[in-house]
């Protein structure tokens, strides 16, 4: 039973760290030939007639002529990049969070195809329009807590008004698009934008909020055909790991629509003409920083399958972190929490294997004498399992109902931005990253830690502390569990490998405690 047991949950975490990595966005970075046709793509756009039904005249050949104006935007929490081509937002520098090599954050799209682009369809044909912008650079601070800045342009019968609205301290700009002209827009997140890290990413690229319903999407969705979406969309986004970008509408939409650009997906919301507001985000996807807007945003952080169990624990888990101040030892205190409902029933199941393990010549001899009669070794087995008061599977049990707290923990440690780059002592200085101290400092060409490996060994020794029913061959397979898991945490969070080991280190001092009583136990007998 521990065999079937342990090999059950091997396997599980290893369809579940299998699935998060095949299905990681595997869209290939654009080659220079695709960034040569995006280029052309935009000048192209400039000129472009809007279509007939719009009632608006072709782009005016000077427009051609005109040099775009950037215009930067800083508070306190970024620094933004604005365009006068297409009224656009060129890049986000994020300051408050920094890459591996400690450089900031910059969330960008790419030119032809920028962050709110609009266009009568998906051909974004106001993206390489020029704009007139009222307002210069705007920094905020103290005195100046907020400021508006307005791009307008005209063509024919086309009238657009864009107007920014920047708060001091805030990730969300306040949008208003005064339409006039075309029956109906499409305003776009533009290409790539809001997405630094793809290859970390279980998901990278668009995804919306229909109803209660996460829809994540990549190129393969849409690359035979638009997809649309209406009624109840609360937003759309595109998100790498740790990192998003919003459109959040505040009054109705026609549709939110995807569609494929050479391998990529894009998305964008289709309004009709006249007044609309809206808000864009491009920041962190950050719990506490999301769930205020009350738009539903927060509901970007995907805690997987058992984000039931997960939500409430990272919960507990920020609040625990709220007092100590460091996630690491946050995590050892959640562990200890977490287990003791657990007590009792553990104690129960190491009791019974106990008992299973001393009953082991009693059913050898059972299996021996009616080996030729399994319905009769059936009998005789499940008699003295009731004569002794012996569960089968209770062992097992207490083992199972912490794998949905395994998966829960593995989706907050692989997820939250609270942890990315989180310390815990010494040389962790990342929960969210695994260990690598001893591959670093040996110039391995694979990730390999202490904590891991001394996972591993109190693994070795749970394992031999425990009680087995299995025979000796049995027995010397399971002993190879410890090195099999040992493996497969090495690439795993530190947080998460640090939960595994506190969880080890308890089960070892419940054993001991068992094995004691049932020690003495027997001496009274």
């Amino acid at each position: 039973m521990d065999k079937k047991t342990l090999i059950a949950i091997v396997l599980s975490i290893a369809v579940l760290v299998g699935f998060q990595y095949f299905m990681k966005d595997s869209t290939p970075p654009q080659t220079p030939q695709k960034q040569e046709a995006a280029k052309a793509d935009e000048k192209a756009a400039a000129v472009k007639a809007v279509p007939g039904d719009t009632k608006a005249k072709k782009v005016p050949e000077t427009v051609k002529a005109v040099v775009a104006k950037t215009i930067t935007v800083e508070n306190d929490v970024f620094k933004a990049i604005l365009s006068s081509k297409g009224a656009s937002v060129r890049q986000v520098e994020l300051k408050n969070y920094k890459d591996a090599k400690g450089n900031l954050i910059v969330l960008k799209g790419e030119e032809a195809q920028p962050a709110l682009a609009l266009g009568t369809d998906e051909g974004l044909q106001f993206a390489g329009a020029i704009f007139d912008v009222t307002g210069g650079d705007i920094k905020l601070d103290d005195k100046k807590k907020s400021a508006d800045l307005v791009f307008e342009y005209k063509a024919g019968d086309v009238r657009i008004k864009r107007t920014f609205t920047f708060s001091k301290a805030d990730y969300s700009v306040a949008v208003r698009d005064e339409v006039r002209g075309p029956d109906s827009y499409l305003v776009s997140l533009g290409r790539n934008f809001g997405i630094h890290d793809r290859e970390n990413a279980d998901h990278s690229g668009p995804i919306l909020l229909k109803d209660t319903d996460r829809i994540a999407l990549t190129g393969k969705d849409v690359k035979e055909a638009i997809k649309s979406y209406k009624d109840n969309v609360k937003w759309i986004a595109q998100e790498d790991k740790y990192f998003a970008a919003f459109i959040v509408p505040k009054g109705s939409i026609e549709e939110a629509r995807a569609w494929s650009k050479e391998s990529d997906a894009l998305i964008g919301l289709k309004m009709k003409s006249g007044d609309n507001s809206y808000l864009f985000y491009a920041g962190p996807k950050e719990y506490d920083i999301l769930e205020p807007y009350k738009t539903g945003m927060e509901h970007v952080i995907d805690f997987g399958f058992f984000s039931i169990l997960a939500r409430p624990l990272f919960w507990f888990l920020k609040w625990i972190n709220g007092m100590v101040n460091n996630f690491g030892y946050s995590i050892i205190i959640l562990t200890i929490v977490t287990r003791i409902p657990f007590i009792p029933l553990i104690n129960k199941g190491q009791r019974s294997m106990k008992k299973m393990s001393d009953m082991q010549p009693r059913m050898a001899e059972i299996k021996e004498k009616y080996k030729n009669d399994p319905k009769r070794m059936q009998q005789e087995t499940m008699e003295l399992y009731k004569k002794h008061k012996i569960n089968p599977v209770g062992g097992c049990l207490p083992m199972l109902l912490q794998v949905p707290f395994f998966f829960a923990l593995f989706s907050i440690l692989s997820t939250a931005i609270e942890l990315r780059h989180a310390p815990f002592i010494l040389w962790i200085t990342d929960l969210a990253g695994p260990d690598n101290l001893i591959g670093h400092m040996l110039g391995l060409p694979f990730v390999l830690g202490p904590l891991p490996l001394l996972m591993g060994a109190t693994m070795f020794i749970q394992q031999k502390m425990t009680p087995s029913a299995g025979d000796p061959k049995q027995q010397k397979i399971m002993l190879l569990m410890p090195i099999i898991f040992t493996f497969m945490f090495l690439s795993f969070a530190s947080g998460l490998v640090l939960f595994w080991l506190v969880n080890n280190v308890l089960s070892i001092i419940q054993q001991f405690y068992i094995n004691r009583q049932t020690a003495a136990a027997q001496q009274q007998q």
